[in-house]
């Protein structure tokens, strides 16, 4: 058998009618037992589930689209909806948001409602597939299926992003212009992706300075507020203690300012913080945050622009669509003391 299991497909295995499977699952008719419990029981074995699409005769289509995104808390993928709205909206879809939290099995949920139809295409911004798809005989490129934000080495996907490393490159040069030597990084989930090339940028920057770059200074973090807070934490405790701190993302540069407050230190005066996203509480907090601006609603514009070709059957370009990125300078970076 290739493809999905069909309704056809599970009858020929037990010796029952189609009419029958279909009864028995839908609920719409009387089976009696113990047929009623063999046919349930084989449709669970061949991983059968209806195709909600081929029940719409008319169009085929659900006329809406998946953004599934690891933390629905993080305020940077509301930016990006905007944008990705904004496009499904102008050719007539509509945006449900899927929040994963990381978890395997809400992973592999979402990729169910896209293959059984729920929704005519996804974009993926955990920058992970769930495990298991290539075992259970499924395409992944044949998925009407973006990436966005994050990157997936070798699936063969559209993808659109940000050039990471050159990005976190020019945030740390930024430090050690202000003449910062002793710079540490918090990253995010390695060996992701993105908190690779993240990290990278920062070592990097540091080689091309000629500075060190101790072991004790690169602290592995989760892109979540209280990780900066707890790694922030181990920094301060070092006999020596960084005079500035890189951050994979806003959210754990906050996490970091509230540590160094904590602790009585200043930000700027005692330690520069640097985030990545620039998500509207970086305006807000004092001092302003510095961090890496990525153009949100444009990534979701692009990313659902990029969908609609995918799902209309158009050719797409190998080539990654890269947008550019702004070191926005606030006021969380200051000048390294003597000490620095």
């Amino acid at each position: 058998m290739n493809g999905r299991p069909r309704i056809k497909d599970i009858a020929q295995r037990l010796g029952v009618s189609p009419a029958t499977v279909s009864r028995a699952l839908t609920g719409t008719g009387l089976v009696a037992e113990p047929t009623l419990s063999r046919i349930r029981e084989a449709a669970r074995a061949m991983n059968y589930r209806p195709n909600v699409s081929a029940r719409n005769l008319r169009t085929r289509r659900s006329m809406s689209v998946l953004m599934v995104v690891r933390d629905i808390g993080n305020p940077f993928y509301l930016e990006v909806m905007k944008g990705v709205e904004q496009a499904a909206r102008e050719a007539g879809y509509s945006v449900l948001m899927g929040n994963t939290e990381s978890n395997p099995e809400r992973e592999t949920e979402y990729f169910d409602m896209l293959r059984d139809g729920h929704a005519d295409g996804m974009i993926l911004m955990t920058g992970k597939l769930p495990a298991g798809l290539d075992a259970a005989g499924i395409a992944i490129s044949d998925l009407p299926l973006v990436v966005a934000l994050e990157t997936i080495e070798g699936s063969g996907l559209p993808h659109v992003r940000i050039d990471n490393l050159a990005a976190a490159r020019e945030a740390v040069r930024h430090l050690v212009g202000l003449g910062h030597r002793r710079i540490a990084h918090l990253t995010g989930p390695l060996p992701e992706i993105m908190s690779r090339l993240r990290r990278d940028g920062w070592r990097a920057a540091m080689h091309d300075a000629g500075l060190a770059v101790p072991e004790a200074y690169e602290q592995r973090g989760d892109y979540l507020l209280r990780s900066g807070q707890a790694l922030c934490a181990i920094l301060c405790d070092l006999p020596e203690p960084p005079t500035a701190i890189f951050c994979a993302n806003d959210e754990m540069a906050f996490g970091a300012i509230h540590e160094l407050r904590r602790r009585g230190l200043d930000v700027p005066g005692d330690v520069s913080v640097v985030g990545f996203d620039d998500i509207y509480l970086s305006e807000v907090i004092f001092p302003p945050l510095t961090t890496v601006s990525q153009p949100r609603a444009e990534i979701g514009r692009a990313a659902m622009s990029l969908l609609l070709q995918v799902i209309g059957g158009d050719e797409v370009a190998a080539e990654p669509i890269v947008l550019p990125t702004m070191l926005k300078i606030r006021g969380t970076t200051g000048p390294a003391g003597t000490s620095g």
